[in-house]
């Protein structure tokens, strides 16, 4: 059975209330489409016994700044609906701004404390879009669990800190960052790298690893920090930031004895990289 396909919300609640009937747990994986394997580990993730599976593809113009790169993120919804198909995903949520935003909206959600530094202090607003939009997804879905990607370290903490305050009654699950042979962390903006560009952007993962395990062993954290941010430098890389942070609260400087994330960002040409990886102990 071919993926189904929607695009109105009121076709979207009597497709969601006839998989009730059947008894059914509901999943949404929330993406901007532009799917790779990265996308596909959520579906696989949410593939369970007794649920069906929503994903959704809706760039959200509000996580956007007025300089970033709404206009030419990739959208590719036929390929993205094949990929859907084939990884036996049950339905496609994928409104048009319109729809999501009519005229007159007004209401901006924001979570403050994990949503400030970092990415936040870097993009400002990015996550009030975000929490925003994954709001409302989660009320036209109805969802009982959703997926989110480690790789948007920083957004998992943000969503999961909004369920906690708004007492939303959805499980968020996060899963690992999927990874190319090299190591580079799949994302729809790969695209965008030179083929010279690329080569150099395994720097990153490479170098997050370098300064993981000496702050795992109990070397000093912020001399670790400066090397790495001088190996990307020194590899073309424009840095934003490289950082250790508290993996609940996203605090910097976290005590050694609470769970750490090592997190970074930077820019090689046009095209802006994440990444994180846990540091552990020993």
């Amino acid at each position: 059975m071919s993926v189904q396909i929607i695009r109105d919300r009121a076709s979207l609640k009597a497709a969601v209330a006839s998989f009730r009937q059947d008894g059914a747990r509901v999943a949404l994986v929330p993406t901007m489409g532009a799917l790779h394997a990265g996308h596909m580990a959520l579906i696989e993730a949410a593939r369970r016994p007794g649920v069906r599976v929503v994903a959704s593809i809706f760039v959200n113009p509000k996580q956007f700044g007025p300089n970033e790169d709404l206009a030419r993120y990739p959208r590719r919804e036929a390929g993205d609906t094949r990929m859907l198909n084939d990884a036996g995903c049950d339905l496609l949520w994928a409104p048009s701004v319109e729809e999501m935003y009519p005229e007159g909206f007004a209401t901006t959600v924001s979570v403050s404390g994990v949503s400030e530094g970092l990415d936040g202090a870097e993009r400002p607003g990015h996550f009030d879009g975000v929490a925003t939009v994954v709001t409302k997804l989660f009320n036209q879905v109805g969802c009982d669990v959703a997926y989110f990607g480690e790789k948007d370290f920083q957004q998992l903490a943000v969503i999961r800190r909004m369920v906690a305050d708004l007492d939303m009654a959805v499980e968020v699950v996060g899963v690992p960052t999927q990874r190319e042979d090299d190591g580079l962390a799949l994302s729809s903006r790969n695209v965008y790298l030179l083929p010279e560009e690329r080569e150099r952007a395994v720097a990153l993962p490479r170098v997050l690893g370098v300064a993981a395990r000496a702050i795992g062993r109990g070397d000093d954290a912020a001399a670790a920090l400066a090397d790495a941010r001088a190996t990307l430098e020194s590899a073309g890389f424009a840095v934003d930031y490289v950082a250790l942070a508290d993996a609940e609260t996203l605090t910097l400087d976290p005590a050694p004895d609470r769970p750490r994330r090592l997190l970074a960002a930077a820019r090689l040409g046009n095209t802006r990289l994440i990444d994180n990886i846990a540091v552990e102990l020993g």
